[in-house]
């Protein structure tokens, strides 16, 4: 059964002016090589750079520039 989840094809949702919405569960490597994970069914990770959790968004980017 986790072979057969590993090769399903994850869904990334694009939203204008907010987070990328991935189904879950993720494991994203960072920049400085370093990985997180998360088992949750749907995961926003921040493309403002601006959230206090990231790579996870925290809804950040609402605030006015």
């Amino acid at each position: 059964m986790p072979q057969e989840s590993a090769r399903r094809a994850r869904r990334i949702t694009v939203q204008r002016r907010g987070p990328l919405l991935v189904e879950g569960p993720v494991e994203i490597e960072l920049e400085d090589g370093t990985t997180v994970f998360s088992d949750r069914f749907r995961v926003a990770l921040c493309t403002c750079r601006r959230s206090r959790r990231y790579p996870w968004c925290d809804t950040s980017h609402r605030r006015k520039s």
